[in-house]
């Protein structure tokens, strides 16, 4: 399971800007509802093959007891208890202040590995700069410029030597298809995951995951095995289990990763907020299988439906590849279709494309909608074969493919998933361009 890093300081100190170099992006997952602030951010970073969780958070007040600042250092210290490191971020221009001494006190005090960056040191001498920074007895200071990457690379080499790569340790001590249930508190996720375990139950027992937020819960449901990864907190080991209606967008980030198919669950009497749709997005980037629950159906009217469905096709309409259920997981309502669509979609997911099959349906499309053309390029493609699984990846060769428009990237993908009937599962186009043996020449 990815290691979670997370990111502290006071304001300023520059972890934002650490965060985007970490996760080479500036698109984060942004948890915005009750109970949590916009200044937490979450994204994936990479190190080679390896990789982590990220967690930016506000400027952290470690003595703050209200307003939006006590907030905020609420907020920060969720994130500590669920960091597998953390990485404390100073202001080395600035120097060596008393808020940092605070902080770096209340990170003693976590038991957490705790490794100092002292940041916005380009162009300095290292042991000078940092020196002062040796009181605050966080371990050794780390020069680093977030904003220019000097140092960040060594740092970030440090903190994964603690985590090697270890993919069989992932939770795949269970059977069958990986089923995560995710969505935000009190849409019944709780509720539909009794229904699973409860209802014709053959085997349900807890099975410790390889860290303390994920647990997999192998069951089986009309003489087919599944494991369900859940993250709801331990149970009583042969009890059907009530969830802690805790959100925790780290553990449902990892819930998401660990799995084959997600079933995203949506409250029907609630219109459809930012935080669905960030759930949503990061289940489509990762390329998980999908398949969307609307519970509470049997508690709401007619209009409310309708709303919702609007709702729905408004703000998900990037989730046009998944099955939609109306389901009522109090009363055991729909649950049988939707347990249907997840093995649709998990087989999709896991689906073995020929490569013959996947050219002649290449043909098929160029004949159909050839590419544009781009300036005095024309992209030739010609021929595809399938390059992974979960999500499936057809891998297309030929010339000039740099130069495909996205949408026709799109039009490919809709047209492969169409043709070889991918329900519930995303799919990846990947170009591969002949080499130009004249390139090189004079």
């Amino acid at each position: 399971m990815k290691p979670t890093l997370v990111l502290v300081g006071r304001p300023n100190v520059g972890k934002s800007t650490l965060f985007n170099r970490l996760t080479r992006s500036k698109d984060a997952l942004v948890a915005d509802m009750p109970g949590l602030t916009r200044d937490r951010h979450y994204g994936v970073g990479r190190l080679g093959d390896h990789e982590y969780l990220v967690v930016d958070t506000g400027g952290f007040e470690p003595t703050a007891r209200e307003g939006i600042v006590a907030e905020m250092a609420r907020q920060a210290e969720s994130a500590i208890a669920e960091a597998d490191a953390l990485l404390f971020i100073v202001d080395g221009r600035v120097g060596l202040t008393p808020h940092d001494k605070q902080i770096a006190e209340r990170l003693r005090r976590s038991g957490r590995p705790v490794y100092l960056a002292v940041n916005k040191g380009e162009g300095v001498n290292k042991a000078t700069f940092s020196a002062e920074f040796h009181e605050l007895a966080c371990g050794e200071p780390y020069v680093i410029s977030a904003a220019h990457g000097e140092g960040v690379r060594l740092l970030l080499d440090l903190v994964m030597e603690r985590f090697p790569q270890s993919p069989d340790a992932d939770i795949d001590e269970g059977v069958g298809p990986k089923v995560a249930i995710v969505g935000r508190p009190n849409v019944g996720k709780s509720t539909l995951v009794n229904a699973l375990l409860g209802e014709e139950r053959v085997i349900a027992f807890d099975m410790p995951g390889t860290t303390r937020d994920a647990i997999a819960i192998p069951f089986e449901r009309n003489g087919r095995e599944y494991t369900l990864i859940d993250t709801a907190g331990l149970r009583r080991r042969g009890k059907v289990f009530e969830a802690i209606e805790k959100f925790s967008v780290i553990k449902t980030l990892q819930a998401i990763e660990e799995a084959n198919v997600v079933v995203l669950v949506l409250d029907a009497s609630q219109d459809v907020s930012d935080q669905d749709a960030h759930i949503a997005g990061f289940v489509l980037e990762s390329g998980r299988a999908l398949v969307v629950a609307i519970n509470k159906w049997d508690a709401v009217d007619d209009y409310r439906r309708e709303r919702i469905k609007a709702d729905i096709e408004r703000k998900l309409h990037f989730l046009w590849f998944a099955r939609h259920h109306y389901i009522s997981a109090l009363n055991v309502a729909g649950i049988g279709a939707l347990m249907k669509s997840v093995d649709l979609a998990y087989g999709a997911a896991m689906t073995k494309l020929p490569t013959p099959k996947l050219t002649r349906a290449l043909q098929t499309a160029i004949t159909k909608q050839q590419p544009p053309r781009h300036g005095i390029y024309r992209p030739k493609m010609r021929y595809a074969h399938q390059g992974g699984q979960n999500p499936p990846v057809v891998v297309i060769h030929g010339n000039a493919l740099d130069h495909i428009a996205e949408a026709y990237r799109r039009y490919l993908e809709r047209f492969f998933m169409d043709t070889f009937k991918l329900q519930g599962t995303p799919l990846r186009i990947e170009f591969r361009s002949a080499r130009n043996p004249y390139a090189d020449s004079d």
